[in-house]
């Protein structure tokens, strides 16, 4: 080659480099997915494991905001009202996903054959869902269930039944309690919050009986039933809880059953996983379970909740929202946690097939009892009927002195409106935990009458 065509040449083959360098770079651009989550264990585990994602999909790039729970509500929130558009991917639960997707504020979720959407537990996938379109997918779902040591109750002579009440909970606190070798009766939130104490003691002025608001949307903040739920669990922690316990939320509570300091923690189901693994828990092995307590009723005395992922709609990347979403929430993400951590620790209470799963069985002695909670949730009808109306349906259908039939008795409130109104009642219940609140609530009305009405 002539000596004065070498400069060219080099020329050329350094703009050639040039522009395959910039090609490639473009073929390798990555588009960055912003997703706010919750500073809870699961999501950090997805964190952790998302790698899997990226190296499936290199052309997509993770980047994860992780905040307390309050805190992450306040900023989503925010953020999509004012149509901030910082988030791509938001992490929702089953309060805003219904409300958001009503609104328009959310994208509906399309899934493929894969998928198999219709493997999602009804009552979850209906909780995310307006109109059967799907909202937000849940990454794992929860009620609320009791969790004990039951070497404590052992020892204390205590045989906890499959669902106790409010008032055999206090009783095994006071039996357990012993501060002095740093173990607590009982454990429960106390954070100010409505998605920190405030999710606990709903369920408890459900199951005393009591509303948010009447029919007329009047506050029932001042009833009896609230003022029974709040002096019981204010009692109850002062007696037999730790120190602090106004500044618990689930991360503290966690913290101290894992280091054996509480007897008893009645809270997310989801909790069961991670205080039965050895490798996080010092009573791994010393723990048992059973349904949320009851009182009054046991309607809405455990939660329905699921954190779920969900793409607002000012979103420019929902294409690759919808891919990473698909992913998080398959039975593909679920063999991936189980080669990681094991079957135990999978995100629970989403999936049916799960639960048909023999290893998941195996490794995970809390699914039989997190599935029974999570479908005896009913957010539909999460408290009992008000006696006022009953009293008043009892009045416009039978005479003074008559006798009303109820072959679905429930918790009884059909017969306490007719010993109100002067009927006679004949109550039918197959489920024996209702029966047993009926006959105990019917048993206390009639000892009042009594009382107000002595025979002469």
């Amino acid at each position: 080659m002539p000596r004065s065509t070498r400069p060219h040449t080099r020329l050329a083959l350094a703009v050639a480099a040039l522009a395959a360098s910039l090609c490639g770079a473009a073929a390798h651009a990555q588009t960055e997915l912003v997703i706010a989550t919750v500073n809870n264990g699961h999501m950090i585990e997805m964190q952790k494991l998302s790698k899997n994602f990226e190296q499936a999909n290199p052309d997509i790039k993770l980047k994860w905001v992780t905040l307390e729970e309050g805190v992450l509500r306040q900023r989503v929130t925010t953020d999509i009202a004012t149509k901030g558009g910082q988030f791509d991917v938001m992490t929702i639960g089953m309060y805003e996903a219904p409300i958001w997707g009503k609104k328009g504020w959310l994208q509906e979720l399309k899934t493929d054959a894969a998928y198999d959407v219709d493997d999602l537990l009804p009552a979850v996938r209906n909780g995310l869902s307006i109109d059967g379109k799907l909202f937000a997918a849940p990454f794992y779902g929860e009620s609320s269930m009791l969790m004990y040591r039951k070497d404590l109750a052992d020892k204390a002579g205590v045989q906890v039944p499959e669902r106790p009440t409010w008032p055999q909970i206090k009783d095994l606190a006071a039996k357990i309690h012993d501060p002095k070798n740093g173990v607590y009766g009982i454990c429960l939130r106390g954070k100010p919050g409505w998605g920190d104490n405030m999710a606990l003691i709903t369920t408890m002025v459900n199951a005393h009986g009591g509303q948010w608001f009447d029919m007329g949307w009047k506050p029932q903040l001042e009833s009896k039933p609230w003022q029974d739920a709040i002096s019981f669990y204010v009692d109850l922690l002062k007696k037999y809880g730790p120190p602090g316990s106004s500044a618990n939320s689930f991360n503290e509570i966690l913290a101290l059953y894992n280091e054996g300091k509480c007897g008893m923690w009645i809270d997310a189901t989801i909790a069961a996983s991670f205080i039965s693994d050895p490798k996080q828990s010092k009573v791994a092995d010393k723990v048992a379970f059973a349904q949320a307590p009851t009182m009054n009723t046991p309607k809405g005395a455990n939660w329905l909740w699921a954190w779920a992922l969900a793409i607002p709609k000012g979103t420019k990347k929902e294409a690759e929202a919808q891919k990473f979403i698909a992913w998080a929430t398959s039975k593909h993400y679920a063999d991936i946690v189980a080669a990681s951590e094991g079957w135990a620790n999978v995100p629970p209470g989403t999936r049916t097939s799960l639960y048909n799963n023999p290893e998941y069985q195996k490794a995970a002695p809390f699914a039989k009892m997190t599935l029974d909670s999570i479908n005896s949730a009913d957010p539909t009808h999460p408290t009992v009927k008000p006696i006022a109306i009953m009293e008043w349906v009892t009045k416009l259908v039978c005479p003074p002195g008559g006798t009303v039939l109820d072959p679905f008795i429930g918790s009884g409130t059909t017969a306490l409106a007719a010993i109100n109104t002067g009927r006679r009642c004949i109550g039918v219940e197959r489920d024996e935990g209702y029966y047993g609140i009926a006959c105990r609530r019917v048993t206390e009305a009639l000892d009042k009458t009594a009382l107000l009405n002595p025979i002469a």
